[in-house]
């Protein structure tokens, strides 16, 4: 690597993913904040360094991966919901009442780990993983 690509490296701006880490995590309590941070990851992806387009990478996966799952659960709970009234619903809905919260610590996670290489430095490792 170059003089000049080590000083480009050295100087990425950190200070929008970290941004776009904290909405998504705000989000997880009003929802609105997360399509914000959507937003602010698609604009600034093509435009970042190597380092910072990793995490922008992981941070718009992360959304996708976890509206997804999110919408399938959204329609378990309901179809649940409505068999819950002959009670044979009841054990899925606490099921997929359950996943719905795992979901919710998956995003949370994600979040955490991608802000901790973030504020290292570092590229983030597995930007295209499913899990963490």
């Amino acid at each position: 690597m170059s003089q000049t690509e080590t000083t480009i490296v050295a100087t990425e701006d950190r200070t929008l993913p970290a941004v776009v880490y904290g909405l998504y995590l705000l989000g997880l309590v009003n929802g609105l904040t997360i399509l914000v941070g959507l937003v602010i990851a698609h604009m600034n992806h093509d435009r970042a360094g190597p380092r910072m387009r990793t995490h922008y990478a992981f941070l718009i996966r992360t959304f996708w991966i976890g509206l997804a799952i999110f919408v399938a659960l959204a329609i378990l709970i309901g179809v649940s919901a409505v068999l819950s009234l002959v009670l044979i619903g009841i054990p899925f809905l606490l099921l997929f009442l359950f996943l719905w919260g795992a979901v919710a610590v998956w995003f949370a996670v994600r979040c955490v780990v991608g802000l901790v290489y973030l504020s290292q430095g570092e590229a983030y490792p597995r930007p295209n993983t499913w899990l963490i």
